[in-house]
């Protein structure tokens, strides 16, 4: 295991972590994208990038498993780079036997949100607190179940807007709209 990357790996996320609260206790993490997040998350995007030439994707036994958890974290919030979460999905997937489940479901699930696309697992919700819409209902659980999730009950399930209300759904929100043009997840309004 190489400790030198685990350990980086593992501050650059508690980094991200620690301007996040810091930032949500001055009651300025919401109502957009702050600036000092997105530096955060870019630097924190740059420097794994950087890991993965040297030592390809930090898998559990290349890092440990909290230094991998740390890595998927580092790349669900780098969230102005849609090819670089992409590829780390890719990458992720390439390496599913040693990797986190769960982290690959939710990188999936986050990357099809911001593609106004149903979601497979159910992890990314909508402002009103419901899960965005999924791909399928009926096997909703049996998914979450294969990669590690906690099932919902069926009045959870049952809660989740139609595939057809992703329009309605990421219409509400217009500024969230635009950075997803601005910042290519999507290329024009749905």
């Amino acid at each position: 295991m190489n400790e030198i990357f685990s350990r980086e790996l593992i501050e650059l996320a508690q980094k991200d972590l620690s301007v996040r609260e810091k930032l949500a206790s001055e009651g300025k993490l919401y109502g957009g994208y702050h600036p000092e997040m997105e530096l955060v998350h870019r630097q924190n995007a740059e420097r794994l990038r950087e890991i993965i030439k040297e030592i390809g994707f930090p898998t559990i036994s290349k890092v440990g498993a909290k230094a991998n958890d740390a890595a998927w974290l580092i790349i669900q919030h780098s969230i102005g780079e849609p090819e670089f979460m992409k590829d780390c999905y890719k990458l992720m997937t390439e390496n599913h036997s040693d990797t986190n489940p769960t982290n690959i479901a939710y990188l999936y699930d986050r990357i099809q949100v911001f593609q106004s696309k149903p979601q497979r697992y159910g992890t990314q919700l909508t402002a009103e607190g419901v899960s965005y819409p999924v791909e399928d209902k009926n096997n909703l659980n049996k998914r979450r179940i294969q990669v590690n999730l906690i099932p919902l009950s069926q009045e959870e399930i049952n809660m989740i807007p139609l595939i057809e209300d992703i329009p309605e759904i990421d219409g509400e929100d217009p500024d969230y709209t635009a950075w997803r043009i601005k910042t290519g997840w999507i290329s024009e309004i749905i």
